[in-house]
């Protein structure tokens, strides 16, 4: 009678994980500062050395911990957290949760906020991200650089951070399913992907923010997190056809000039760089090195 009600729970079990197609679930998550909710000033918030970053790096943990749980309760079995943001060393190791492994500084390659991502994940997931350079009511909103890059367009499709990062996982044939940030990104994040859950931790008001409150963002990230991998099937990894176009804008002369001598790289505007290539992966090292 044991072994038959076992084997019961054992077919149980497995029709669970067959039909839903949430269990052991591998997920990657990158994580970024400026759309943390409450950050809306860039030196005393986001730099090392601010007089406000420890708090906001704790809070950043903390959002990171609700997408980790969230992720946790869909059946994810493998979670790689990637410190995407400046240092690449905000998130203190012990702050995370002990389900995650941690990819902390920057490796020198060119996968940048993305290091570690391969075709073994399921799902990629966003936090704290922000929108790209000259966005309207968007919190410290760049792309990449915010010295160095006016806008960054592959295909003339002129991309977010999210964008690009999301074409470095399409490539291995991953979607993104989940984004959190400023009103502003999340519906950039709309615009591009079609199919993703997002949540807005903080609307934009001129250089101004309406935030919610620490715990509401993360209820809502957990939440979002976990209704996004119950449903993975649903979402595409974002991908655009071959050949490939780069058009790079950037911000000073000597720039310019310095980044056309990338091999390959042709000036086409006065601050303006175009690199082709049939290959993405050759795309985003001409972006890597070119910015």
């Amino acid at each position: 009678m044991k072994k038959a009600i076992l084997l019961v729970l054992l077919i149980l079990v497995t029709a669970h994980g067959y039909l839903f197609g949430n269990e052991g679930l591998k997920i990657f998550i990158s994580v970024d500062m400026e759309g943390i909710a409450g950050v809306v000033t860039r030196d005393d918030e986001v730099i090392a050395n601010g007089k406000d970053y420890d708090y906001f790096r704790n809070l950043m943990a903390k959002e990171t911990n609700a997408a980790i749980e969230g992720a946790l309760a869909a059946g994810a079995t493998e979670i790689i957290v990637r410190d995407s943001h400046g240092s690449a060393r905000n998130i203190l190791p012990e702050s995370l949760n002990k389900n995650a492994l941690l990819l902390r500084d920057w490796s020198g390659g060119y996968m940048s906020m993305m290091e570690g991502i391969d075709e073994t994940f399921d799902a990629v997931i966003f936090i704290g991200y922000h929108a790209k350079a000259g966005t309207p009511d968007a919190i410290l909103e760049h792309t990449m650089s915010s010295k160095n890059i006016t806008d960054v367009s592959i295909n003339n499709i002129s991309m977010p951070e999210s964008g690009i990062n999301a074409l470095i996982a399409g490539y291995f044939d991953v979607p993104v399913v989940f984004i959190s940030g400023d009103e502003a990104i999340c519906k950039q994040a709309r615009d591009m992907f079609n199919e993703i859950e997002t949540v807005a931790v903080k609307k934009g008001i001129g250089f101004a923010a309406l935030n919610l409150h620490p715990e509401v963002a993360r209820t809502k990230i957990r939440e979002g997190v976990k209704k996004s991998l119950q449903n993975v099937s649903k979402y595409k990894p974002y991908t655009l056809k071959s050949p490939y176009t780069l058009v790079l804008t950037l911000m000073h002369e000597t720039l310019v000039h310095e980044k056309s001598m990338y091999p390959g790289a042709i000036r086409t505007g006065d601050w303006e760089l175009t690199f082709k290539s049939d290959d993405l992966m050759e795309i985003i090292k001409a972006f890597h090195w070119m910015h």
